[in-house]
């Protein structure tokens, strides 16, 4: 009995070191983790970004999508930025790009601040600023992660989606890291903005299929050559055909009319358990800004490093 009575003690008391670390760790997420230290990070971050985004509106794209596939492995731990890692996984190779925007904003804010605000929190801060930056929707960043010291192809592989993922997969892709489906279709809504290479949608414009419309499909051949291999490889189409630079729903209503670019694009729409999703979003564009709001935030809280764990880096494409 007393050996008995010592093994669930220590268990209890196992259990409730990991419930505490646990709420630890989510409460060192703060919207003013920088409010003492570092007062101005927030702005010159910002200034940074609209300047980017001035430039070229389709980086605002980019740093949504860079921060998108930074959280999806390993946690939002600015992993991603690590040179010879996960930017040579097939999902982010000659597709992933903005790493010079975050390098950017990174040395200006250490001219201020130096070694005190995480890579991992300038990308999450950098989503939202780009968002805001070509008329998306704002939302509250929790700040505080810190900057892994590791960083896996392999892994990035395992994890990100893939443009010819199926519907079931894609929602236990999200699942996994504690996304719904509904927060799923508003997280792809992202594909408002931004291109894709002919490689990630030849598939889809030469397999006469029935959830492509046959105008469209034509017209994505002309810049797109049927094999493998050629010039126009590599060659860009927007993934929202009508307003490619700015955030809005015509995404999904390009969906209900088939002319996804991206087979992961359409299976949302596709006779599905998402169908009901597209729709409304494609009926409600201020429905879809405050899901995808509310879904950045959640993605923004994957697996963290928080306290002692992991770093400050000082540049962000290599540990210190």
């Amino acid at each position: 009995m007393r050996n008995s009575f010592i093994f669930h003690a220590s268990t209890a008391i196992v259990v409730f070191t990991f419930l505490l670390l646990s709420t630890t760790c989510k409460a060192q997420l703060s919207s003013t983790f920088y409010n003492q230290n570092c007062p101005n990070g927030l702005s010159t971050i910002r200034n940074a970004i609209r300047t980017a985004v001035s430039r070229e509106r389709r980086m605002a794209a980019s740093l949504i999508r860079l921060h998108f596939h930074d959280c999806f492995v390993q946690g939002c731990d600015a992993s991603i930025l690590l040179e010879d890692g996960e930017r040579n996984a097939l999902q982010n190779k000659d597709s992933a790009r903005g790493y010079e925007v975050i390098d950017s904003a990174k040395a200006q804010v250490e001219k201020i601040c130096p070694g005190v605000v995480s890579c991992a929190d300038i990308l999450a801060v950098a989503a939202r600023d780009a968002s805001v930056a070509v008329g998306g929707p704002s939302w509250t960043v929790k700040l505080g992660r810190r900057d892994s010291t590791t960083a896996s192809s392999s892994l990035a592989e395992q994890e990100l989606p893939r443009f010819t993922d199926g519907l079931d997969s894609l929602i236990s892709r999200f699942a996994t890291k504690g996304l719904s489906a509904r927060d799923m279709v508003a997280l792809s809504g992202s594909h408002t903005l931004g291109q894709a290479q002919c490689s990630s949608f030849r598939g889809r414009i030469y397999n006469n299929g029935s959830d492509i419309d046959v105008g469209f499909a034509s017209t994505r051949k002309r810049r797109c050559p049927d094999t493998s291999g050629q010039p126009g490889d590599s060659n860009l189409a927007p993934l929202d055909l009508v307003t490619p630079n700015s955030f809005d729903n015509n995404y999904f209503k390009n969906l209900l009319q088939k002319k996804g670019l991206l087979q992961s694009d359409q299976i949302l729409f596709s006779g599905g358990s998402t169908d009901s999703i597209v729709s409304e979003y494609s009926r409600s564009p201020a429905t879809f800004k405050s899901d995808f709001a509310s879904a950045m935030i959640k993605m923004g809280d994957i697996g963290p490093l928080t306290g002692s764990a992991g770093q400050i880096r000082r540049i962000c494409s290599a540990i210190n």
